[in-house]
């Protein structure tokens, strides 16, 4: 029996700083302890500020992230001020958000995942020699039309939110720009030549086909694009069976419209979807550098204390619901809104069912978004103006692309009395709790396959790969 420890970090191609122990016995990850170790203090700098500030201040805790930070800041200073959306304001910013949601999907998928298929020591394997021709970073087929197409389609952030990242475009009663009939072309006409792409790339065949799929032995069958060569891979290495998280999915439904959330919220567990009840988070800080008890977001504090000891080893707090973990993140989604591909995904629940969830949102994504555009009105209003928020308590709850993402706000006297935010990797990569029990990129871990001379070893970059981390949203 041979035991060594590893601590792997910092991991490239994500986004932040990411350093994780691992526990190795006999070849195989046996323990995991993410730690998040940056600490950046957003919520702590938006004390005793004007609540109005949140729309300038939490959208850059990240750039790649920043309109679903404005969205949450927005819809939670909606909650205090008693303002809304009109239903084309609605319309517009899930426009704004579905598209960063969606450049972040085909970011992920060609410059920080499949570029790991590309390395050296899967020479020899079938599908290598196509992964180097289609994914060698900077140098694949496959990453310039895709990264390309994603530099189109925030031209359409451009339109309706003035600049990407960090637009103040977004504001509790709605949009601050009112599209014309020209702007809605452009839309339109942007969409379709991404759909171009995706079709004769990514898919090889048509976003509607692929997103009736209803079963694994489908998507396995899928002959088109780079899927079929991801499902290759996926099935010569057992990405299937590696990584497994906890399989209890979180999502508090995404794309919030004047008739309702495009998709549903709930947390789907053993087949099952039970509502989602955000007042049963709490924050539990006993692995992280943090003063203070565990906490609901609305009661809770961000106070550091670099000199606690062990059993600290992070600086992300480990939110729970209901008192255990919870997967959030494009599977998660899709496994909650029912649809038939997510659900046999998630009997799954590994490295293969996360991208596969990824790629099936990708094509609903644009399906929803060409819907979208061409129901704009330009001659409708965009913006309801309000009072500006002074005494109140609200909450936001949008889907960025990682997942689950809310901010809760306190205000009095006009003045910011309590932030608390809990961003999609501060679920997925959490610490420990009270409990003992790890969080999601720390369960899944386990059993990865670690080799004798591994210093970074492969397969836990895939499994890590797979939540697609953003560290600085982690702890803000």
């Amino acid at each position: 029996m041979s035991e060594r420890q590893l601590l792997v970090g910092p991991f490239n191609r994500v986004e932040g700083d990411l350093e994780i122990r691992l526990d190795v016995r006999d070849g195989r990850v046996t323990a995991a302890y993410a730690n998040s170790p940056l600490f950046r203090g957003f919520e702590m700098m938006m004390l005793g500020k004007d609540p109005r500030d949140a729309l300038t201040v939490t959208p850059r805790i990240c750039g790649i992230c920043s309109i679903s930070q404005s969205k949450a800041a927005a819809l939670a200073l909606g909650q205090v001020s008693g303002a809304s959306m009109p239903p084309q304001g609605a319309l517009a910013a899930a426009i704004l958000h579905g598209v960063e949601n969606l450049c972040d999907h085909l970011s992920h998928f060609g410059l920080f995942f499949m570029p790991d298929f590309a390395r050296p020591v899967y020479a020899g394997r079938a599908w290598h020699d196509r992964a180097v021709a289609r994914y060698t970073a900077q140098e694949g087929s496959a990453v310039r039309p895709l990264i390309e197409a994603r530099a189109r389609l925030f031209h359409i952030v451009g339109l309706l939110g003035g600049k990407w990242p960090h637009t103040l475009a977004i504001q509790p009663g709605g949009v601050t720009r009112a599209p014309d009939a020209r702007d809605r072309i452009r839309i339109q006409t942007t969409l379709r030549a991404a759909r171009r792409v995706l079709e004769s790339e990514l898919f090889g065949g048509a976003l509607e086909a692929f997103s009736a799929l209803s079963s694994i032995e489908a998507l396995e069958g899928w002959a088109g694009g780079d899927v079929a060569l991801f499902s290759e891979i996926s099935a010569d290495l057992s990405l299937g069976a590696l990584g497994v998280g906890p399989q209890r999915y979180l999502s508090c439904g995404a794309y919030p419209l004047a008739e309702g959330r495009v998709t549903k919220a709930g947390v789907w567990e053993d087949g099952r979807v039970a509502p989602f009840d955000p007042a049963a988070i709490v924050e539990d800080v006993s692995h992280a550098w943090m003063l203070g008890e565990g906490a609901h977001p609305s009661q809770g504090v961000t106070v550091p204390d670099e000199d606690m000891a062990a059993p600290a080893y992070s600086w992300c707090k480990a939110p729970r619901l209901g008192g255990r973990p919870v997967e959030v993140g494009a599977l998660a989604r899709q496994v909650v809104d029912g649809h038939p591909l997510a659900l046999a995904l998630a009997a799954e629940g590994g490295v293969r069912a996360r991208i596969a969830g990824r790629l099936l949102e990708i094509a609903r994504l644009v399906i929803w978004l060409e819907a979208w555009a061409a129901a704009l009105d330009p001659s409708a209003r965009f913006m309801d103006t309000g009072p500006a928020p002074r005494d109140g308590a609200g909450v936001g709850l949008v889907e960025a692309a990682r997942g689950t993402l809310g901010h809760w706000i306190s205000c009095a006297g006009g003045r910011v009395g309590g932030y608390q935010i809990v961003a999609p990797t501060t679920w997925n990569f959490s610490p420990r709790d009270g409990g003992g029990v790890p969080g999601p990129v720390e369960a899944a871990l386990i059993g990865a396959p670690v080799g004798e001379d591994e210093r970074t070893p492969v397969a836990v970059q895939h499994v890590v790969r797979s939540f697609d981390p953003c560290m600085v949203c982690t702890v803000h």
